[in-house]
């Protein structure tokens, strides 16, 4: 089993000046060391205007600082919002392929549409149309890092004449394509689609069992959306660790449970008044009704992790993604248990992974070449259809205007 570490980039109340610019600086570092110690994904979301959630509006720019500080970690959008009013397709597809140049082929291509109002009404995004949208454009921003040139697509929310996007990325045909999730639904959507499910419904090892089970039949009748397939499962859950279980709840679950507050506050039953809220003081005053004697999921000692752990291994999982930058979590107590677990928890999950990894492609080979046979490509058009674009000078020489 893999394992990831994700960032909203939380800013909690009061906000204090530098504190911002110190808080991405200190997921740099996390970023650079993680890769160190082997951890094999960084995920980094977008949103806009979720104040103290997430502060994360570019993570172009955060994942592309993180490339020229590590060799190895990938550098995955989890994700990018994909309707064309956040970006436009080609836009993404040039971000992508360029991030994964500069990092040398370590991109995924995480998608998503989000699901707030703050930021679907921001970009004037209809939420009945918003899962339309992101089928449209993940379709056709594959398709752009895929073919040269682009054919040029007239559709219902976004359309653009043949052009030949560059640059292309290392990854043939693509960066992998994933899609965020938070239930079974979209699970089995992802499936169907032969794209990876990257999980953000904080579930059991138990409920992952079946998860993953629906995941994995459904790929069987998968018609990609990319022109590739993904068959990945990942799971997002707290973390903290510390020899001392009650101590690593001191220090990692105000942040997990503040991450939950937050996020429940901007999607689910808050009433935001923008640039005023204290969502911070909010939490305060709940978390102090709440008993707080069981330490959130993934949070506790080596031994707690590791049985938290085993049982999504055992639920086959391919990867398990740390919520660990969560409210006022401190920079120091996170690089202590990315160490520890680095240290005492890791390595027999990943002891056997390559042999894992290589047990599993070859299973899901015959699985996804018919998947690529059921897929309806892009028409290529031949060299009489590429258009010949007269430059403007030209024009303007041409008919003496």
């Amino acid at each position: 089993m893999k394992f990831g570490i994700f960032y909203e980039h939380q800013l909690p109340r009061p906000w204090v000046e530098g504190r911002e610019e110190e808080l991405f600086h200190e997921a740099l570092d996390q970023v650079e060391h993680a890769d160190k110690l082997g951890i094999h994904h960084a995920w980094e979301v977008e949103h806009h205007f979720l104040e103290e959630y997430s502060h994360s509006s570019a993570p172009e720019v955060f994942l592309a600082a993180c490339s020229q500080r590590t060799k190895n970690i990938r550098l995955g959008h989890g994700i990018a919002l994909m309707c064309p009013n956040y970006n436009h397709p080609a836009r993404v597809a040039e971000r992508v392929a360029t991030l994964d140049l500069v990092s040398h082929g370590r991109v995924d291509f995480g998608t998503g549409e989000s699901a707030s109002r703050l930021e679907l009404e921001g970009f004037k995004v209809p939420f009945n149309q918003k899962q339309e949208q992101w089928l449209e454009a993940v379709e056709q921003a594959c398709n752009m890092l895929a073919m040269s040139p682009y054919p040029g697509y007239d559709g219902k929310y976004f359309s653009m004449p043949c052009r030949n996007i560059v640059p292309k990325p290392v990854q043939k045909p693509h960066p992998p394509v994933w899609v965020a999730c938070s239930n079974r639904k979209t699970i089995h959507l992802a499936a169907q689609l032969g794209i990876g499910a990257l999980t953000f419904a904080f579930i059991t090892p138990d409920e992952a069992k079946r998860w993953v089970d629906d995941y994995y039949t459904t790929l069987e009748e998968c018609v990609p959306i990319g022109h590739a397939v993904n068959p990945n499962i990942a799971m997002v859950t707290g973390f903290s660790c510390h020899e001392d279980s009650k101590e690593a709840a001191r220090r990692g679950a105000d942040g997990f449970r503040f991450f939950n507050f937050a996020l429940a506050h901007h999607y689910v039953n808050g009433v935001h008044h923008i640039g005023n809220t204290d969502i911070w003081a909010k939490y305060a005053e709940w978390a102090a009704t709440q008993d707080d004697a069981l330490a959130p999921p993934g949070i506790g000692s080596p031994d707690e992790l590791r049985e938290h752990l085993k049982g999504f291994e055992d639920a086959g999982v391919d990867q398990v993604v740390f919520i660990q930058q969560g409210g006022n979590n401190k920079h120091e107590h996170i690089i202590e248990s990315l160490d520890l677990f680095a240290e005492k928890v890791m390595p027999e999950f990943v002891e056997n992974e390559a042999e894992r990894q290589a047990q599993k492609d070859e299973r899901l080979a015959p699985v996804v070449e018919k998947a690529l046979a059921r897929k309806e490509w892009m028409k290529e058009l031949t060299e009489e259809e590429i258009p010949k674009i007269v430059a403007l000078q030209h024009q303007i020489i041409d008919t003496g205007d």
